[in-house]
C-alpha cells in the first residue's frame, strides 16, 4: 500500500512506497558521532541542538520495521599513502590527509555502534570525495532492487549529503532531505543545505517525524 501524504510545507503531492524506497545512511562513523571522534567536538553543538543521533536511530529503526531498504554509503576510510600522489586533492581531502579520518582499522573509522548493518542490507563501496554515487555501486545497487526514492541521512549536510542528493536527482531519482536526521558544522552551513541549496535539487525537504508518519502510513 502507498501512502500520499502532504510533507511540511511543500504543496506537490509525496509517495514513499516501502519496496521502491531507500535511506541512504551516509558515513555513520565514530570519528563524526561519537564522544572521543575526530570530528564529533566540531559537529557536536548542531548535533545536540537537533537531536542527530536520536533522530537517526528513529530513521534506521522505522525503516527495517517497514520493510523499507536501507543502504550505507560510507566515505573512503584512510589509509597510508591517500591522496598523497593525487594532482587535485580538494580541501577535504587534504584535511583528512592530515588529520586522518575514518582512518581503516581504528575505532573512529568504524560504523557507530547503533549503525551496524544487519544481514542483507548494503554497504555500497566507499566514495573518496563527497558524492555517495560518483565511482560507486550506489546507483547499480538501487537499481537492482527496484528503488526510484532515496531519502538521505547522515552526514554532513553541506558535503556529502547534497553532493549524494544532487547527483542522485540527476540519475532521476526522488530525492527527500531530512532536517534534523543530518548535521554540519554551523548553523549557517545548516541553513544553505536546506533553505537555500536542497530548493534546487531535492523533491521534498521533511523532518523526522513527518518521514517516519509517511513510512508508517504507507506499510500499514
Amino acid at each position: 500500500m502507498m501512502l500520499v501524504i502532504q510533507i511540511g510545507v511543500d504543496t506537490m503531492t509525496r509517495t514513499y512506497d516501502p519496496s521502491h524506497t531507500a535511506v541512504l545512511l551516509v558515513d555513520p562513523f565514530n570519528d563524526f558521532l561519537s564522544e572521543g571522534g575526530k570530528i564529533w567536538p566540531r559537529l557536536e553543538p548542531m548535533a545536540e541542538k537537533i537531536g542527530l543521533l536520536d533522530h537517526l536511530r528513529s530513521v534506521v529503526a522505522t525503516a527495517r520495521e517497514t520493510g523499507t531498504r536501507l543502504i550505507f554509503v560510507p566515505h573512503r576510510r584512510w589509509e597510508e599513502g591517500d591522496y598523497e600522489t593525487w594532482n587535485h586533492p580538494n580541501p577535504t581531502q587534504l584535511g583528512i590527509m592530515e588529520r586522518h579520518s575514518f582512518a581503516r582499522g581504528t575505532w573512529g573509522g568504524e560504523f557507530h555502534p547503533d549503525f551496524q548493518p544487519q544481514p542483507g542490507e548494503t554497504v555500497v563501496a566507499e566514495h573518496w570525495a563527497q558524492s555517495g554515487f560518483a565511482n560507486t555501486d550506489l546507483d547499480f545497487q538501487l537499481k537492482q532492487h527496484g528503488i526510484t526514492h532515496v531519502v538521505l541521512v547522515g552526514l554532513l549536510a553541506n558535503t556529502c549529503i547534497e553532493s549524494t542528493g544532487r547527483f542522485a536527482m540527476e540519475l532521476g531519482y526522488h530525492v527527500t532531505l531530512v532536517r534534523d536526521a543530518t548535521a554540519a558544522f554551523l548553523p549557517e552551513m545548516m541553513h544553505a543545505a536546506h533553505e537555500l541549496n536542497g530548493p534546487t535539487y531535492a523533491h521534498a525537504i521533511t523532518t523526522t517525524d513527518e518521514l517516519i508518519a509517511a513510512f508508517e502510513g504507507a506499510s500499514a
